[in-house]
């Protein structure tokens, strides 16, 4: 983000210098958080997911708007991320989906009251030896992800040594879902029925964590079974769907545009080749506008000359390949746009939207990673609600 502690211009006080930006709903992540917690039981804890910057729409602002709405908990991916938060004066508890592999961290996530993910007992040892106090951890147990965590079969064993080690508390234990999103249920409840016999074992065995965790953002759309204590909230508190087939579930809100300038129109005769390579020719006289927004922005150099922006609430044509801080659109039929002229690439301009989905479907990717390729350099603008 852009200014100080990562919190976001408020829209309304836009610096008049941006060439693109990135706009925030908060209060379309709010009602998204609302919705989805209408699925649970009251007793069930959501946690929002803020890593990778929120998946791009600002972390602390996120945090903030999600703790306000119900979440409990927050998770990021790296120690970075959770001191972010931290020095915004964020007091939730916070989990780092990770090991600390190093002394140096062991002693910044005490610092910083991180609660670490242990894979197995040399990492829980490294805890313990720091002697820093108690650290409270979540134990990360292997059901088919095949990334982290120690095998289900063997993380009873785990779970009983670790808990004789001073200076380690097992405040949670849980898994990931690696197929959630599929139609197909077969491998989620493979992994379910795994966990659900652990956390059975360990229940009367009277070493139950108190806090066990399974569901993704798909699961808790699908499976309520794997609810347990609480949730793990990404894609969907931004408003987008973990697969197209979930959308009738609950009525999410997209909460992120992008949003650019036009800095320079011209008229060009027929044939003329267009940005590097000349890999768009225009077959008419063609009214060109240059939009200063481009791959070092967040925009693959990979959707060019294949999607649509929108300029005056109008579908116009992205032509010839996207450059590094700017691209060129068609806008012969729009004769009234001008320089200053705001360009929506994601996001709705009156009754006209530009989806996420029109770009997972030309990058045959997943939204994730769209939104976490946004470039720092795109000021996030919330609104929507304020930022406290």
């Amino acid at each position: 983000m852009s200014s100080d502690q990562g919190l976001g211009w408020a829209a309304d006080r836009m610096p008049p210098t941006h060439r693109a930006w990135v706009e925030v709903d908060l209060g379309a992540i709010r009602h998204n958080i609302v919705a989805i917690r209408r699925l649970l039981k009251p007793s069930t804890q959501f946690m929002s997911v803020v890593k990778a910057d929120g998946y791009g729409h600002g972390a602390v602002a996120v945090a903030r708007t999600a703790l306000s709405a119900g979440a409990s908990w927050l998770a990021v991916a790296t120690i970075e991320e959770g001191i972010q938060l931290r020095r915004a004066g964020i007091d939730a508890p916070i989990l780092l989906f990770g090991p600390a592999i190093c002394t140096e961290e062991v002693e910044t996530l005490v610092e910083y009251r991180l609660q670490p993910t242990v894979c197995s007992l040399d990492q829980a040892r490294r805890l313990s030896a720091a002697d820093l106090g108690s650290i409270q951890i979540h134990l990360k147990v292997d059901t088919g992800m095949t990334r982290l965590g120690v095998a289900w079969q063997e993380a009873q064993e785990l779970l009983s040594a670790i808990r004789v080690l001073p200076n380690v508390t097992v405040a949670g234990l849980y898994s990931h879902l690696a197929t959630a999103d599929a139609i197909d249920p077969t491998t989620t409840l493979e992994q379910f029925e795994r966990f659900a016999k652990l956390v059975n074992t360990l229940r009367r065995q009277g070493i139950r964590p108190p806090l066990v965790h399974l569901a993704n953002s798909a699961a808790t759309l699908t499976f309520p079974d794997t609810y347990f204590d609480l949730v793990r909230i990404g894609l969907a508190q931004y408003g987008l769907y973990p697969s197209s087939h979930l959308q009738t579930v609950v009525a999410l809100r997209p909460a992120l545009s992008l949003k650019a300038r036009i800095v320079f129109v011209k008229t060009v005769p027929p044939g003329t080749g267009v940005s590097y390579g000349h890999t768009f020719r225009t077959g008419h006289r063609t009214r060109l506008a240059t939009v200063s927004i481009g791959y070092g922005d967040g925009v693959s150099r990979a959707l060019s000359n294949g999607i649509d922006f929108l300029v005056r609430g109008r579908r116009v044509r992205q032509v010839g390949t996207i450059t590094m801080d700017q691209c060129l659109i068609d806008v012969t039929d729009v004769r009234e746009a001008c320089e200053g002229d705001i360009v929506t690439l994601l996001g709705r301009d009156g009754e006209e939207q530009i989806s996420i989905a029109e770009w997972v479907e030309r990058l045959k990717t997943i939204p994730y990673e769209i939104l976490t390729t946004l470039s720092p350099r795109l000021p996030r603008i919330v609104c929507g609600e304020a930022v406290v």
